[in-house]
């Protein structure tokens, strides 16, 4: 399937306090080839879902840098078999809980990152139409719009730990770690 995606990606500084009453799902990816910088093909364990995807921003088709709030995405859905033989390969991982959260009338993913990205949050806002997208007002608790800051797109938040990302988030947003976490690791 292939599907243009219009979202807004956004900072979360502190975990809303009505966070455990959505429904959530453990996601894990690994994105490949390791040795790109910016890799843009992922396989992907989402909740029981396995699937493989190339995501990219709608005009980077041609190695240019493409705008991030409108993605281009190829999703195939995997046999069990396929995505193990897929996932075998040595890429670039990271894991995190996704919260189907809902603020003001708008349906939100809201990422906590897990493993060695603890204390990332983020807020994925997505929407139909370019005037729906144009008409957006943030809700108050949200913080800093990062849509277009490519350091922290998934393809290069994977492989990463926070202290990679420390400095960046601090001069550039003024942003610390999310504390408290830890909790929505994956039961084992």
């Amino acid at each position: 399937m292939i599907e243009l995606e219009r979202e807004l990606t956004f900072l979360i500084n502190k975990l809303p306090t009505d966070l455990d009453k959505f429904p959530s799902k453990i996601i894990e990816d690994n994105f490949l080839p390791r040795a790109a910088d910016h890799p843009v093909i992922r396989i992907r364990r989402n909740g029981d879902k396995l699937c493989i995807t190339k995501k990219y921003p709608a005009g980077a088709e041609n190695g240019g840098s493409g705008d991030s709030s409108h993605m281009i995405e190829h999703t195939i859905s995997l046999s069990r078999d396929e995505y193990d033989a897929l996932n075998s390969y040595d890429g670039k991982r990271f894991k995190k809980r996704r919260f189907a959260y809902e603020i003001d009338g708008y349906a939100a993913e809201l990422d906590v990152y897990l493993a060695g990205l603890v204390g990332l949050v983020v807020i994925d806002f997505e929407f139909s139409s370019e005037k729906a997208m144009r008409n957006f007002k943030k809700p108050d608790f949200v913080g800093a719009d990062i849509t277009q800051d490519h350091s922290l797109a998934g393809g290069m938040l994977c492989g990463k730990t926070y202290a990679d990302l420390d400095q960046h988030l601090r001069e550039h947003y003024d942003y610390a770690p999310v504390t408290g976490v830890e909790k929505y690791e994956e039961a084992t």
